[in-house]
């Protein structure tokens, strides 16, 4: 593993593809699958198995909060035991959320279930991150909370041990999350939930699909006929051991890195059908100019064989699949043809504000980029070297490394925040250079 330059602990020279990459790569497991599968699992009728489960900060912070509400999660192996928590059991308790969005939102309409006081915190950049409407849903469906009416962290669940449930109208344009969080708990609830949306296009629908897919897994049954509106049938939640897939967003890095380099990178176990938004890799690589097949191993991609010099920009709606637009834009900042990014002005939302910390961080490399309400347009330009920051955020991490693969002297800031879907992604990536 590379060491940080010296004078400068927290930032870490990205290592130089200073030939073709021709490596093979295990991803850990889906982050977005297993904190569901948990929630699920915490829920269910009977004890179940989340399988080679993602161990990071946001999945040990979700088996923290439903273990604080009554759960039991077993988290000392590759799989994880679960035993599912009493509804009314009495609680009293504070969750940490940390940065994880997936704890904040889907956390809450479980703790109605449970009787008693469950306040909610994390760290301080998750008090700008949007919880309002899931909050003002769960009151709407019989849960008090105490927001202070800020609509964000920190809050308080007073639950009453049931929940009444029932049909519920929210703007969820800013998350997908917002609809996700109803969905997992809405079966155990008096009434179930049907859920509609009044409001601007969702953003990342592959992770509500997730969420139905997983339900209806365990025999949950979901009304998805009409656009905009999602029915969850009251009744039991069937006990259901679950794999994991590999996470197929925290792919982009490595499947760029075959890109950038003219080489070529098989990610292992890519599944034949996922509802993961990383899938959209395949498309938004090829239309770059790389080679991608299936082979027994995976999925392969082969860059285009001058490296950058041969790379694609491409003009793209990322509005499903915007949790890959900084690795993306990373590698349309090192295009030969200009680029657009569009439909992903929900990501100001997320761990940071990633387009202005795009926008941000490329152009002091360099990079030719204009920011736009929803989304950037980048033009090539010569980049060099200086220090990316990342604002605790693994996803900007990612794209200072692809950027760093192909430019000398990027030293990429608080590398380790990777850690939130990726333990030790530095020494990984590292050993492939």
């Amino acid at each position: 593993m590379t060491t940080p330059a010296v004078g400068h602990p927290d930032l870490w020279p990205a290592p130089v593809a200073t030939a073709p990459v021709d490596r093979t790569v295990s991803l850990p497991g889906s982050k977005s699958l297993t904190n569901r599968a948990l929630v699920l699992a915490a829920l269910a009728d009977g004890p179940s198995v989340v399988r080679r489960a993602l161990r990071s900060r946001d999945t040990t912070l979700m088996a923290r909060a439903l273990t604080a509400l009554g759960a039991v999660v077993d988290t000392s192996g590759d799989d994880w035991a679960v035993t599912p928590l009493a509804a009314g059991s009495p609680v009293s308790t504070t969750i940490d959320c940390g940065l994880a969005g997936t704890v904040m939102r889907f956390v809450p309409p479980v703790a109605g279930l449970v009787a008693g006081t469950v306040a909610f915190d994390g760290d301080s950049h998750m008090r700008n991150r949007p919880v309002g409407e899931v909050l003002a849903a769960l009151t709407a469906l019989g849960v008090r909370i105490d927001d202070g009416g800020r609509g964000s962290l920190p809050f308080t669940v007073a639950g009453e041990g049931r929940v009444p449930g029932g049909t519920v109208v929210i703007d969820a344009s800013a998350s997908s999350q917002f609809v996700s969080a109803l969905l997992l708990a809405g079966a155990r609830y008096d009434h179930g939930v049907d859920v509609r949306h009044d409001g601007k296009p969702i953003p990342s629908l592959p992770h509500i699909e997730m969420t139905i897919a997983m339900l209806r897994d365990r025999g949950v049954s979901v009304d998805d006929a009409d656009a905009n509106r999602w029915a969850v049938a009251p009744g039991p939640i069937a006990a259901h051991d679950e794999a994991i897939e590999p996470d197929l967003s925290n792919a982009a890095p490595f499947l760029a890195l075959a890109a950038v380099s003219g080489g070529a990178v098989t990610v292992r176990d890519w599944p034949d059908a996922t509802t993961q938004a990383g899938d959209a890799l395949r498309d938004l690589l090829a239309q770059m100019g790389c080679a991608v097949e299936r082979v027994p191993e995976g999925l392969r991609v082969t860059g285009p064989a001058g490296g950058v010099r041969d790379l694609r920009g491409i003009d793209a709606d990322l509005h499903d699949v915007g949790e890959l637009a900084p690795a993306v834009a990373a590698l349309c900042a090192l295009a030969s043809t200009p680029s657009h990014l569009r439909g992903i002005a929900h990501i100001r939302g997320h761990e940071t504000d990633r387009l202005a910390a795009l926008a941000t961080e490329l152009s002091a490399l360099g990079a030719d980029v204009d920011e736009h309400p929803d989304g950037l347009t980048l033009r090539p330009a010569p980049l060099h070297g200086g220090v990316f920051h990342t604002y605790a955020d693994h996803r900007m991490a990612h794209a200072g490394v692809i950027v760093g693969a192909a430019v000398p002297g990027v030293l990429v800031e608080d590398v380790a925040t990777t850690s939130k879907t990726f333990p030790d992604f530095p020494g990984v990536w590292a050993a492939l250079l």
